[in-house]
């Protein structure tokens, strides 16, 4: 089965980019997420039966053997019930996307900085000469006009543009388009609104201007990044960042806007874990303090937006490393003396091979397991990060990989541990001087 899929909280760029990626792939399924936004709700109200679209909870996952994604290429930024694909080994991923970064490792990629990502697609239906209806042509321009702002924002490139004409040329209706990409800006919205500009405070980072703000909100509220984009314009700032705390699920959803090339803040909320486009994104950081977030999120933007504290600030080292031909016994010997519940275990040159922990020692059946060299129970499945990442992207690893420890590598040598105790004393702000 070949499936094509797309991000969570999906716009009309995410669901133009699924629906143009079935008239390349005819015989994939499109499965869209459980998440969706609101103007692209009220347009599936009326046209969702004309796409033939899958649910997650549709899909055999076990009879996946292709997967096409599309406006993304993040494993987390994928419907829950799909991400665990990742973990299937011959899994056929192709991969469609605007963005920069992501981890998805495809056999086959088409990535571009276009300012949408159906403009991708758009240009191979022209290549291939592919027949578009006119509906399709219309959310296809729809898609572009919302991730584009009509074509305005900095992100646009003249291949959006080219697009755009050829859609027109294919009869995309400009009147339907007028009427679905009116953003739903209602009471809740207009309160949030008014709260923040109460409170608006304007700074200064790196020569440009910033207003930064928190807010509580309760349940969920649609489109807060067209409050943030209003927030800036109203604000005239070149730079405006909204932390917005669902007090009920603990968690902050952070959205930024940039008017200047010089912040990109697609980078910045890469380092929270989200992502986006230099002029606009967002991350949803869970548990998080939101003035220690604030606070992170200062520093990333005074540090050209990777933030003074470092893995190499805050992990464990000197290392411990143990040799594979190591006793097991030996090795839970050193583990009880030092009080610590893993390592890494090296090979004769040197090279990490393998990572030992408690857990590995529920292996040992009999006792004269404990013999046996530590390469035979030790975990071969390596995880490891660069010193130069932030602590978010280590903690994210430790969560999608249900690890305690990661080795910190610098020009591929192992120069430390960064362990949960470690991640923690950062999230919770007691941090060595």
């Amino acid at each position: 089965m070949k499936i094509i899929t797309t991000h969570k909280g999906s716009d009309f760029d995410a669901l133009s980019c699924l629906v143009a990626a079935t008239i390349i792939y005819p015989d994939a399924k499109p499965v869209l997420p459980g998440t969706i936004n609101a103007n692209l709700k009220n347009f599936l109200a009326i046209h969702k039966d004309l796409f033939d679209l899958w649910a997650p909870q549709d899909v055999d996952l076990d009879t996946v053997e292709t997967l096409i994604c599309v406006d993304t290429h993040s494993w987390s930024r994928l419907d829950s019930r799909l991400s665990v694909l990742s973990e299937k080994p011959d899994l056929d991923v192709i991969v469609w996307d605007h963005h920069k970064e992501g981890d998805i490792e495809a056999r086959e990629s088409h990535l571009s900085q276009t300012g949408a990502a159906v403009t991708l697609f758009v240009q191979q239906i022209e290549k291939e000469r592919k027949m578009i209806t006119p509906i399709q042509a219309t959310l296809f321009l729809i898609g572009i006009y919302e991730d584009t702002g009509h074509l305005s924002y900095p992100t646009t490139r003249p291949e959006d543009a080219y697009a755009a004409g050829f859609l027109l040329d294919c009869n995309a209706d400009l009147n339907t388009l007028g009427t679905f990409l009116q953003p739903a800006y209602g009471k809740k919205q207009k309160e949030i609104l008014f709260n923040m500009i109460q409170q608006a405070e304007r700074s200064e980072v790196n020569g440009f201007s910033l207003s930064l703000c928190q807010m509580e909100i309760h349940g969920r509220v649609e489109n807060l990044a067209m409050v943030m984009q209003m927030y800036r314009e109203l604000m005239n700032v070149d730079v405006a960042i909204g932390i917005f705390r669902d007090v009920e699920k603990n968690k902050c959803m952070v959205i930024g806007r940039s008017g200047v090339d010089e912040i990109n803040i697609g980078v910045l909320m890469r380092s929270l874990g989200g992502g986006g486009h230099p002029g606009a994104g967002s991350a949803l950081v869970k548990g998080a303090n939101p003035d220690a977030l604030l606070e992170t999120i200062l520093e990333l933007l005074k540090g050209n937006q990777y933030s003074s504290v470092m893995l190499s600030d805050i992990m464990s080292y000197p290392v411990v490393t143990v040799n594979t031909r190591t006793s097991v016994g030996d090795v839970a010997m050193m583990l009880r003396e030092m009080g610590c519940s893993g390592m890494p275990v090296m090979d004769d040159d040197d090279n990490l091979v393998g990572i030992v922990s408690r857990r590995d020692f529920r292996k040992v059946k009999k006792p004269k397991q404990m013999q046996s060299p530590i390469k035979a129970i030790m975990s071969r499945k390596l995880v490891t990060i660069e010193y130069d990442k932030s602590a978010f992207e280590a903690a994210r690893l430790m969560i999608r990989h249900d690890i305690g420890r990661i080795p910190v590598m610098k020009e591929g040598e192992i120069i430390g541990i960064i362990t949960r105790s470690d991640a923690m004393m950062y999230f919770y702000d007691i941090l060595p001087d």
